[in-house]
């Protein structure tokens, strides 16, 4: 639970101890030589490649060397790899020994047909790996650069003086937000909501948020205010959590044809968005032929040593005019919050800071970036997927309670909410605006009764109560219920069926089936991998976790919820949140398979159930 202090200084201090267990609790996970059982769960989690062999090797355009890293077997376990996260390597032997080099890689990019580009630390490193006997593997390591930023973040905060204290003391609640007075811009081809959203912003003289619930328009009112402020400022820093989120904002931008620097390599890698990130833009410079020259006869080891010196003090030389020409070209620089601690951004200021899908940002990764700015703007909703936190004694103590969350609560005249949404049916969207949005959000026309059948039910919840089925536990990848599984399967079969597939091919109607459990998303996975009936569709059918989805949407929506049990236990399916993404996905279908049995114990699920037995269908799953 969130605590109340009194001051902002008592609160960072508890936001320092939060993090500390958050830290400790990651450092044991990390701790030790894993043994076979160990490499295998870390598979399942998604946090090893094993087996993997190395590929080619080339010195990048930031002189970092760069090699392959290919899987040796392709598995159905989604993996936690994207650029940033450091990596350990180790061997195993015939003999089931393990050996863990002693030695840390970084993940530079992700290649869409599934190699890892990783930067290694130096040459002899990769030499080493090269020669390894035994057969190789990949993990995730502890992220330690990541908690150095944060603590390095939260004791410059603790300790500021000037504008950064201000920003403290508002966004802490000790102090009001100001705003300037300001004449209206209308923009015609934004709807009220937006409007004022983006006013709000360019008359925010501290901070203010924009509050996006599913389907509202949130990126396309923020690329507005982002434009918007720079018709005032000369360069503005965009962030967010995820690497993916920072993907999405930075070419929503660069489509309305603003200069993005990307901080970082991007998660969705093809040539648009390799195109404004700051590798590829180093590379194109007039000076890097030259500065390559020299930094190849410096690996060449050159023996004078006054010409050795001559050779660094020009590369130095060209590596600052360049990165001089880059940000002087950019009106936006974009990067992870945590990017934003990058050797490349220090000493550099802005007068905006935006930060994108704040509601899944860590706080301490928050003030990383605040620091470097005079005023922020959050957008995001956070009444959706909420921070990773892994401690459970963290998370309890309030680690998971976002600052945009906060001063949201605590300073709501800086909240503009983003009513109409332009997604869902209105029948899907009613039951999640009623709960989270205090019935808030209406349905644009152009959506409000849209279908994909005539006489169709918009909703349905298939009940597992009256079938013998019950969830069981699969190690490290949650929790399985095949009776459910194969009921969902069946139904979704059904219901192709009733729309043709002809019809589907061509008007490219597409599904999603969610689950909260990765064992259920994998079985669901395969079975529609393997099942005949779907061999012609299956490039128009998601099947992922709520986590996976999100920013995602589908026409149609099946939901697998897996927990059935006399106890009425329904684990982290009482995490709501998850559950307002996931049932938000759908366009023009919804479809909710579970135990209502077990469910309905908790208020949320009675309610959902009875919305749906009231607006649409409530069936037993035998007559599926």
């Amino acid at each position: 639970m969130e605590k109340s202090f009194a001051t902002p200084m008592a609160d960072l201090l508890h936001l320092q101890r939060l993090l500390q267990l958050e830290y400790d609790f990651e450092v044991n996970a990390f701790a030790g030589t894993p043994d076979m059982n160990g490499v295998a769960a870390m598979v399942r989690r998604g946090d090893c490649k094993f087996p993997v062999t190395l590929g080619g090797n080339r010195y990048n355009s930031l002189n970092r060397l760069e090699v392959e890293v290919n899987d040796v077997e392709i598995n159905d376990f989604d993996n936690n790899f994207e650029y940033g996260k450091p990596v350990s390597f180790f061997s195993i032997y015939a003999d089931g020994s393990i050996k863990v080099y002693p030695f840390q890689a970084t993940v530079w990019r992700v290649e869409e047909d599934g190699r890892t580009i990783v930067i290694m630390p130096d040459a002899s490193t990769l030499s080493e790996l090269r020669c390894a006997s035994g057969e190789l593997g990949m993990r995730i390591h502890f992220d330690n650069y990541s908690y150095k930023a944060m603590f390095s973040a939260l004791k410059s905060v603790i300790n500021a003086n000037g504008r950064l204290a201000e920003l403290r003391n508002i966004l802490k609640g000790a102090r009001n937000p100001e705003f300037r007075t300001t004449t209206t811009i209308r923009y015609p081809w934004l709807n009220r909501s937006q409007e004022l959203a983006v006013n709000k912003v360019i008359a925010a003289k501290d901070v203010a948020i924009v509050h996006g619930p599913p389907g509202t328009g949130k990126t396309t009112t923020l690329v507005e205010a982002i434009n918007e402020t720079l018709q005032r400022e000369t360069q503005v820093l965009v962030c967010a959590q995820s690497n993916m989120a920072v993907d999405w904002i930075s070419e929503k931008l660069c489509d309305r044809g603003i200069s993005v620097l990307r901080i970082g390599n991007p998660t969705r890698v093809n040539d648009k968005m390799l195109n404004f990130t700051y590798e590829r833009r180093f590379e194109s410079h007039p000076d890097y032929h030259e500065l390559w020259n020299i930094r190849k006869t410096l690996r060449e080891r050159v023996k004078n040593s006054e010409y050795r010196d001559k050779l660094k003090e020009r590369a130095v030389e060209l590596e600052y005019r360049i990165n001089n020409d880059l940000f002087a070209e950019a009106r936006v620089i974009a990067c992870t919050l945590v990017g934003s601690a990058s050797m490349v951004l220090e000493n550099r200021r802005f007068s905006t800071l935006f930060i994108d899908e704040a509601a899944q940002a860590l706080e301490p990764a928050c003030w990383i970036a605040i620091a470097k700015c005079q005023r922020v703007i959050f957008a995001g909703d956070h009444w959706q997927l909420p921070p990773t936190v892994k401690c459970y004694e963290a998370e309890k103590g309030g680690l998971a309670q976002t600052l945009m969350m906060k001063i949201a609560r605590n300073k709501p005249t800086a909240v503009t909410l983003l009513n109409t949404q332009y997604r869902m049916n209105e029948e899907i969207m009613q039951f999640s605006s009623d709960w989270f949005y205090n019935g808030a959000l209406k349905a644009a026309p152009e959506v409000q009764y849209r279908g994909i059948l005539d006489y169709d039910s918009t909703v349905v919840w298939i009940d597992n109560s009256d079938s013998e089925w019950e969830e069981s536990c699969v190690g490290n990848v949650g929790k399985l219920n095949k009776g459910e599984a194969d009921i969902v399967l069946r139904y979704l079969k059904q219901y192709i069926e009733k729309i043709g597939e002809a019809r589907i091919l061509e008007e490219r109607i597409d599904f999603g089936v969610i689950s909260p459990y990765r064992a259920q998303v994998r079985y669901l996975r395969r079975a529609i991998r393997t099942n005949k009936a779907f061999a012609r569709l299956r490039r128009l059918i998601t099947v992922h976790t709520v986590d996976g989805f999100q920013g995602q949407e589908r026409d149609v929506i099946f939901i697998s919820l897996v927990r059935s049990n006399s106890d009425g236990n329904i684990g982290f399916l009482r995490d709501l949140r998850r559950m307002n993404v996931a049932m938000t996905r759908a366009r023009m279908k919804l479809v909710i398979s579970g135990d209502a049995s077990t469910l309905t114990k908790h208020p949320f699920y009675k309610r959902l159930v009875e919305y749906i037995d009231a607006k649409g269908v409530l069936m037993p799953s035998s007559v599926v």
